[in-house]
């Protein structure tokens, strides 16, 4: 949705331990000097207990997309929330170094449509081998967004392969949506055509390891139903319910949106297709239809609060 940023356990082995206690005689007879020996009771050994796993805390497919600015922000969402991305290459500048391991949380970048330098991108990638995902091509066939036609997007799509056969990484994308791109609002439309142009250019199916998709109404599980075509697993990486019309159906309380989180989140974390999600947003200004997880500095709001609580 947002333009980029500028870029266990172990077992111990116990050994028994033998005691030979001996008796030692008296005088000079010769009775007396023959030795008695006793031997040790047997020792049977005690295993040490295995240490119970730590408990996980936190679903590990729950994520928020925004741009974490500062420390107090990622520490009121970390109990609930497993990563975030930013729709750039790399974290906000203002966080420590050590963030993403304070928070327990990982950051996930994204190359949001074709303007970057390869080798930057693969220096950076190498340089933070815990990077295990890359998100590309955002919303493509919306205008303002990445704003490419299949054709134009089969032609780009090698490069983040080679980044991906540089570096490791899976690839994410492209993050699709219902757009305003003539003739491809319809993300199975743009998708069909992307395939088409790929396999016509390359005779072979681009490489993509995971499937992005937006939705910001009622139906996700339909939405997702018509994308499992592709034979790929999900991520969501934008959600919440923005219905606007004045159908009676519309967001315009907290309550309606909070009913609406909890309905998405049942969907991604039920089902097995989906590997992970993230709520759209932070923070909103203006905020209609209540989407906002955190309120002041630090500071969750009711709907933040619910987020990071729902089961999973």
């Amino acid at each position: 949705m947002l333009l980029p940023h500028s870029p266990a356990r172990s077992l111990f082995t116990i050994a028994a331990l033998s005691v030979c206690l001996t008796a030692c005689g008296g005088g000079g007879s010769s009775d007396a000097a023959a030795s008695s020996q006793v031997s040790s009771p047997s020792v049977t050994p005690t295993p040490t207990p295995t240490p119970a796993p730590s408990a996980v805390t936190k679903s590990f497919k729950r994520g928020v997309g925004y741009d974490f600015a500062n420390s107090q922000d990622l520490a009121a969402v970390s109990p609930g929330v497993t990563w975030w991305y930013n729709w750039g290459l790399k974290p906000n500048a203002s966080l420590p170094a050590n963030a993403q391991s304070s928070a327990s949380m990982d950051f996930v970048p994204m190359l949001w449509n074709g303007n970057f330098v390869d080798a930057d991108v693969i220096s950076y990638l190498r340089a933070n081998p815990a990077i295990k995902y890359l998100l590309v091509l955002n919303e493509p066939n919306l205008v303002d967004q990445a704003n490419m036609t299949p054709a134009a997007a089969a032609a780009l799509w090698p490069r983040y392969e080679a980044i991906s056969a540089a570096t490791g990484v899976k690839l994410v994308g492209p993050a699709m949506n219902w757009g305003t791109l003539s003739g491809y609002s319809d993300p199975v439309v743009w998708l069909d055509a992307f395939y088409a142009a790929f396999r016509a250019s390359n005779n072979r199916d681009p490489q993509i390891d995971y499937l992005a998709f937006h939705w910001y109404d009622y139906g996700l599980a339909d939405q997702l139903n018509r994308l499992t075509k592709y034979g790929k697993p999900f991520w969501v990486t934008e959600f919440a319910n923005w219905h606007s019309q004045t159908d009676g159906a519309q967001i315009d309380t907290l309550a309606k949106q909070e009913a609406q989180m909890a309905d998405m989140v049942n969907t991604c974390e039920t089902r097995t297709d989906v590997f992970r999600y993230a709520w759209f947003t932070g923070r909103l200004s203006p905020d209609p239809h209540f989407d906002s997880l955190l309120a002041g500095t630090g500071v969750l709001t009711d709907l933040g609060s619910k987020y990071l609580t729902q089961p999973w």
